[in-house]
């Protein structure tokens, strides 16, 4: 993993919206920087469905993803597996910033072993996937995004100084081509690089056109709630169940 951690930082509108949707595309040409033998190593909340739908896998144990159970802290560790097992290759690590601070130290672990990894942490400050699907199914934003949860005091996490203690490279960017140059630099460092982009949690790219099939509470006083378990059963007549 790279020693070095990017953080994109956009303003408000357009530039988060295009952060949010092209971020995703911006790292998945990562690996036709790096000669489209990188591989890819992730789990958990959105960025499974995104990079499902984005990432170029351009040969076998390309693209490693825990789907079983969408283990959130799985990311980095799991990286390092990869690199372990195939150490001639570029791994990239795409996480969001819930996962990482569930479990991170192996990026310390990477730099002592002298293993190095490209760590893309996508930080929309909070637990994006499950509020977006909180609210898709009539509930509201509750205890998800940092701002909806009980705080004193709000945090504000710097990702790329907390990286850089434990031995990673770390650099804050601006806008896409900002990530492109770290992207850049993280692929011509022989030392665990760290690259932070800000996302928007409300945004992703369009959906790969399938049903997820997530139940609805059939009693809610919620009007929301209501609406959402009509549409849902809706949905299940269409599929002929």
């Amino acid at each position: 993993m790279p020693d070095s951690v990017a953080v994109v930082r956009p303003g408000a509108g357009k530039l988060a919206e295009l952060l949010a949707a092209e971020g995703y595309r911006v790292v998945v040409c990562a690996n036709a920087e790096q000669g489209m033998g990188a591989s890819l190593a992730c789990a958990a909340g959105g960025l499974p469905g995104e990079l499902h739908k984005l990432w170029n896998a351009s040969q076998p144990g390309g693209y490693h993803l825990e789907y079983g159970y969408s283990c959130m802290g799985y990311e980095i560790a799991g990286g390092l597996g990869v690199k372990l097992a195939c150490p001639d290759r570029e791994v990239i690590v795409m996480v969001g910033d819930g996962s990482y601070l569930m479990m991170n130290s192996e990026i310390a672990t990477s730099v002592m072993l002298g293993v190095k990894l490209t760590i893309v942490v996508l930080d929309n400050r909070g637990f994006g996937c499950i509020n977006r699907l909180q609210q898709g199914t009539g509930g509201r934003p509750f205890n998800n995004l940092l701002a909806d949860a009980r705080h004193e005091t709000l945090p504000d996490i710097d990702f790329a100084a907390h990286a850089r203690s434990m031995g990673a490279s770390a650099e804050k960017v601006n806008g896409i081509a900002g990530l492109e140059a770290a992207l850049g630099r993280a692929a011509a460092s022989t030392r665990s690089y760290v690259i932070v982009l800000d996302t928007d949690p409300a945004i992703v790219t369009e959906a790969g056109g399938h049903w997820w099939d997530v139940a609805v509470p059939e009693v809610s006083q919620r009007a929301e709630v209501v609406a959402a378990r009509r549409a849902y059963e809706d949905k299940l007549s269409g599929e002929g169940r």
